[in-house]
């Protein structure tokens, strides 16, 4: 009855991955893309070792280590080269991946562009702008249209079930939908530098962000053989000047790149902005990514939080198509995901505030402040993901932390739990999940294609899960549980502690699930 049953206005790396999972779930997918080829200049330099896991479920896991260097810290350093901030990663990160993945933005886009092929259900056209959106569902109708122009002013309409604005900050879909934004008033203009390097070098850490007040500067690695400068502009200093090749040159000198070094990729002003849009679903037409929130760079989660929003919306359009879940789960989307994006932004800008000080007293004021704190103190972890804390879960915790990945066995075969057991929905438990659960239990999990996973220790038998690196067990133990419910994008639905409790927890889905 429709062109397809998703569109996704904008092919960048949100709307590419929302593309994927969906086609890997068998629906029809249409991405509508603006741009008549591939931008070839990199935007984001990394992601975290949650969204790797998440891109992984994308099903490019395999190809990340070629386009990907794992970086070792992130450290925040006075102009004199005090740590003020010292945070160490580590390869081997709590979601089975590194903690922090430097990368070539248009590398990433090659992986999904390429599995995006692969799959019979994507069909992607360039050159394609969305000029118009008529929601019928208001009215009754069961479709989505979507009006776009080519360049050479072909006018063409497309129908779908749903449509998915994935276009960015200067988003189409939000603005024709007059969705009001929560604007913070917080930004500041940036000098960004990205430079491929002549011969390799060691950097350590990996990031840095010099919290120097004549002029405050980031380093960054951007993937294999590359790296990105980021320099604030002063007050009373022009853009104009700012975005010559010679002032480029010149502010990237200090650091051992010039054109003998190096070359200039890019040189361009840019200015991060806060804020978030105030409503993310429009009858069946959703916001995600830039589309639906902007952030500054300094904790590095723009592109991360929109993998995160597609991740969550992928499964739950998914169980509304196939008649599985009531629209509300959709709604829990908007709900989850623009309550963390807003804890992101917020972050984001409270760090903004300490590193953006060009007043020199006031820096060194801050400076003193957090010496004395952090003196003789070692470098630090990366904090958890974030938990959700709405929406779709039970109450009890451990509900809406992200599970952490380790080894697993199972059958002979011996990797990470989301390769060996599978995705999607998943029951972990160390009770024997038939003698816990009836067979309509069993058939209700089965239908959402849950993965029943017993959990057994190192040096178990073979008719299980064995906890190869013993992550699993001693993280049901901290909660008191002996089964663990959790979501298709990794975040814990609830937990049981008894087999009593177990059926209750699936009682509980399968109820939120009929809500509507």
């Amino acid at each position: 009855m429709t062109d397809a049953d998703v569109v996704v206005v904008g092919n960048g790396p949100v709307g590419a991955t929302l593309s994927v999972l969906l086609a890997q779930r068998g629906w029809r997918v249409l991405v509508l893309e603006r741009r008549a080829r591939p931008y070839t200049l990199p935007r984001a330099t990394s992601f975290d070792g949650e969204t790797a896991r998440l891109l992984a479920a994308a099903g490019i896991g395999p190809e990340l280590a070629g386009i990907t260097v794992p970086a070792n810290g992130y450290q925040w350093q006075t102009a004199a080269g005090e740590a003020l901030l010292d945070i160490e990663f580590t390869t081997a990160g709590p979601y089975g991946w590194p903690d922090a993945n430097t990368m070539h933005q248009p590398a990433l886009e090659e992986l999904l562009a390429a599995r995006a092929a692969a799959l019979p259900g994507v069909t992607v056209l360039r050159g394609h702008e969305v000029v118009d959106i008529v929601d019928g569902t208001a009215d009754g109708d069961e479709q989505v249209a979507v009006t776009a122009t080519t360049a050479d002013e072909e006018t063409r309409v497309f129908t779908a079930r749903w449509v998915v604005g994935c276009d960015g900050a200067n988003s189409f879909v939000r603005d024709h939908l007059d969705v009001p934004v929560t604007d913070l008033g917080f930004s500041y203009e940036w000098l960004l530098c990205d430079v491929e390097l002549r011969e390799p070098r060691e950097f350590v850490p990996t990031n840095v962000q010099v919290c120097d007040p004549a002029r405050p500067t980031t380093l960054v690695g951007s993937g294999p053989g590359r790296r990105r400068w980021e320099f604030m502009r002063l007050p009373g200093e022009s853009t104009a000047e700012l975005n010559r090749d010679e002032t480029a040159w010149r502010l990237l000198s200090p650091f051992g790149v010039t054109p003998d070094t190096a070359t200039l990729l890019r040189s361009t002003t840019y200015i991060f902005q806060a804020r978030w849009a105030d409503r993310w679903r429009v009858g069946h037409v959703l916001l995600a990514g830039d589309a639906a929130h902007l952030m500054p760079p300094f904790a590095g989660q723009g592109m991360c939080s929109g993998i995160r929003d597609v991740v969550n919306l992928a499964w739950k359009l998914d169980l509304t198509l196939r008649g599985l879940a009531g629209e509300s789960i959709v709604d829990s989307y908007a709900e989850e995901r623009r309550t963390q994006a807003k804890e992101s932004i917020l972050a984001s800008v409270q760090l903004g505030r300490v590193i953006c000080v060009t007043d020199p007293a006031a820096a060194a004021e801050r400076d003193a402040t957090v010496l004395a704190n952090r003196r003789g103190k070692p470098p630090t972890r990366p904090e958890p993901a974030k938990p959700l804390t709405t929406g779709l879960l039970r109450e009890r915790r451990p509900a809406g932390a992200v599970v952490p990945q380790g080894r697993v066995r199972r059958h002979g075969r011996t990797g990470l739990f989301d390769d060996v057991v599978g995705r999607g929905f998943v029951l972990l438990t160390t009770e024997d999940p038939h003698a816990t659960l009836d067979e309509d239990r069993l058939a209700f999990l089965t239908g959402l294609g849950t993965h029943v996973a017993r959990l057994l220790p190192p040096g178990g038998p073979e008719d299980g899960v064995v906890d190869v690196d013993d992550v699993y067990r001693p993280y049901l133990a901290r909660f008191g549980a002996t089964s663990l419910l959790v979501r298709p994008d990794y975040h814990v639905y609830g937990a049981a502690h008894d087999p009593g409790a177990t059926k209750e927890l699936v009682d509980d889905l399968r109820y939120r699930l009929r809500a509507d």
